[in-house]
């Protein structure tokens, strides 16, 4: 059993940068593959980044590849989402989700447990 806590949402201005964590308690935090997710109102929840179990490995939506950088530290049962050059169409209600199969998977369904996200909003 993993829960998840994100926080670091806020308003910020076009332009500007962020970084959300996710902090898990569990002791099986370090054996999950870690996502974040987003969803805007009125559109589907989407994938954002993912990154393997031992932190070695990382994908991303075309949309935040090279802006957005996914880390984590297992020691701190933490994963972190740096946004650096966020627009407006960023602004979505961040979530962090977990699961325990191995390889990375981009759809909702593949997904264990999840947060109960952060919003973050950008303004022009």
């Amino acid at each position: 059993q993993v829960q998840l806590v994100e926080s670091g949402g806020g308003l910020v201005q076009a332009g500007g940068s962020l970084r959300l964590s996710c902090a898990a308690s569990g002791r099986s935090f370090s054996t999950h593959v870690m996502a974040w997710f987003r969803q805007a109102p009125g559109k589907e929840r989407e994938f954002v980044a993912v990154i393997s179990w031992s932190g070695g490995s990382t994908y991303y939506a075309d949309s935040v590849k090279s802006r957005f950088t996914i880390s984590r530290d297992n020691g701190k049962n933490t994963v972190y989402l740096q946004m650096n050059s966020l627009k407006r169409e960023d602004t979505a209600v961040y979530y962090c989700a977990a699961s325990g199969s191995s390889g990375f998977q981009t759809t909702p369904d593949a997904y264990d447990y999840w947060g109960q996200g952060t919003q973050v909003t950008v303004s022009s």
